[in-house]
């Protein structure tokens, strides 16, 4: 297990923000190694700030799956488990699949439209070395067309495993798949300006199988 250490914060007026790059930088460049405890107080020092935007930091790193909060022993930074990865994997291949291939289907020109502008903003943030942002509008551009499937019960299961597999995405970010993440994206656009919700649910599975095979080869790595 490592010590922590973080180096001081430069004055933001987005402390939380800061705290929460700064932890999230140090976890996923295995500078805090999986089971490494995050004393609150002691991050804050380390880190020149109060407890409160600490705490908040914790709070987010936890719903990113980063970090996990155990009895008696607080926060502890998370393993990345590959049988848990596959599982969520599993099931959003599933569901984004199908959410694909309706949307696909269904998709108007403002949904077209809002996914070119997301997968624009995706392509910046990516040739900006912004992991997190590519994240967020990759995110944006699945989003606008699995909502035009028009189950909003759909569209929020695959969120709330967004959520719980956005570290095992970070993480899968270092390895050399992400040099062109964004190249998925035209084929779906392709897809989905042809109305061909078959192709567009191909294109989803295709994405998520290397994208599972990419980060399982990162958990593995020596």
């Amino acid at each position: 297990m490592s010590e922590m250490s973080l180096p001081p914060l430069a004055p933001t007026a987005r402390r939380g923000d800061q705290v929460l790059e700064s932890l999230r930088a140090a976890i996923l460049g295995g500078e805090l190694e999986p089971g490494t405890r995050l004393r609150i107080r002691d991050v804050a020092e380390q880190l020149g700030t109060s407890v409160m935007p600490v705490r908040e930091a914790m709070t987010r790193l936890v719903e990113a799956g980063l970090v996990e909060s155990i009895p008696y022993k607080g926060a502890v930074v998370k393993a990345f488990s590959a049988d848990e990865m596959l599982a969520v994997y599993d099931v959003r291949r599933l569901l984004e699949a199908e959410a694909a291939r309706r949307g696909g289907g269904a998709a108007d020109p403002r949904v077209i439209a809002e996914m070119r502008s997301q997968a624009r903003s995706a392509r910046a943030a990516a040739a900006a070395g912004d992991q997190a942002a590519f994240l967020e509008h990759d995110e944006g551009v699945l989003t606008a067309l699995y909502r035009a499937a028009g189950n909003a019960v759909l569209l929020e299961s695959i969120q709330s495993l967004w959520r719980r597999s956005r570290s095992f995405k970070l993480f899968g970010a270092r390895g050399d798949w992400a040099s062109e993440p964004w190249m998925y994206q035209d084929d779906l656009l392709a897809a989905v300006e042809a109305r061909d919700g078959d192709r567009a649910a191909s294109v989803i599975e295709d994405s998520i199988d290397r994208a599972t095979a990419a980060i399982r080869g990162e958990l593995e790595a020596p």
